[in-house]
């Protein structure tokens, strides 16, 4: 007589079943001729993302950018230089502005180099790396109970007065009506998490996938966590094990489309949760 599989044993199943995928398929490659060598694609990932993380830093947030058109001086284009240094200065005098720049610079340097690199050295679709509808919704409630998770401790840390000044980044004038400057925020800032779930679950999780197996999940953790730092402790914290089950779901699914989905919740609800202890909404 035979007898059902036990939760625990089906829920482990769950788990190891895509890891021992991964890490067949990096067993399949490795024993090929094209392991045996040097592996171009895995440095070419690894040294996008180093630049592509550069970029980040010193091109979005208006304070590294400024004090990097120092470079320019120093090769000779003064010009460009005080042009550059007028832009951002531009932008420091009207708060929705700045944080536009910053969430759009920060979608275009996740998104730009990994794409180009993916189509015209790589000659693969952007689908290979998650950018995909197909395989997205299967496990569908697996993002349900994350969010049943993380909803109420957003709610509990929205009461920390450190919570309460670090978002919503744009401060939004109290009283002011909320369309067009807030929603307008809210989109670039949702435009922003596209970037982050392809760059990070979809570039370099399926970038790094055939040499390093499900162990990519964790190489890519690490410099997710790391663009936390400056923020809450306990949010950096928690940005590690949401990288790895971000990371366990594009690799099961094979898709970011639910992991963006649910990036953009929390991060709304984190602002108007933030909002809301501030006595916004009366």
């Amino acid at each position: 007589m035979t007898h059902a599989p036990r939760p625990a044993n089906k829920l482990w199943e769950f788990v190891a079943e895509p890891l021992r995928r991964a890490n067949e398929e990096t067993r399949v490659y490795l024993a090929s001729p094209a392991g045996r060598g040097v592996d171009g694609k895995t440095v070419a990932v690894l040294l996008t993302a180093a630049v592509a993380l550069t970029m980040q830093f010193y091109l979005c947030r208006i304070d590294q950018a400024r004090s990097a058109a120092g470079l320019l001086d120093q090769i000779g284009l003064a010009g460009a230089a005080d042009r550059m240094r007028g832009f951002f200065d531009s932008l420091t005098s009207d708060g929705i502005d700045r944080w536009t720049y910053w969430a759009l610079a920060c979608f275009l340097s996740y998104t730009v180099l990994p794409a180009l690199l993916i189509r015209l050295v790589f000659r693969e679709p952007l689908a290979d790396y998650g950018v995909k509808l197909r395989g997205a919704f299967a496990d569908g409630w697996v993002y349900l109970v994350m969010l049943a998770v993380v909803g109420p401790l957003v709610w509990v840390a929205s009461h920390n007065a450190q919570f309460q000044e670090h978002y919503p980044f744009y401060q939004h004038p109290r009283g002011a009506p909320l369309w067009p400057d807030f929603w307008r925020w809210e989109f670039v800032y949702g435009l922003q998490f596209v970037g982050v779930e392809f760059f990070f679950r979809g570039f370099l999780l399926h970038g790094l996938r055939r040499r390093c197996g499900a162990y990519s999940i964790v190489v890519m953790t690490v410099p997710y966590c790391m663009i936390h730092f400056g923020k809450p402790l306990p949010e950096t914290l928690a940005s590690i094990v949401a990288g790895l089950a971000l990371g366990f779901m594009s690799l099961r699914t094979r898709s970011i489309v639910l992991g963006v989905a649910i990036h953009m919740t929390v991060a709304l609800s984190m602002d108007f949760a933030s909002m809301w202890q501030k006595g916004w909404f009366g």
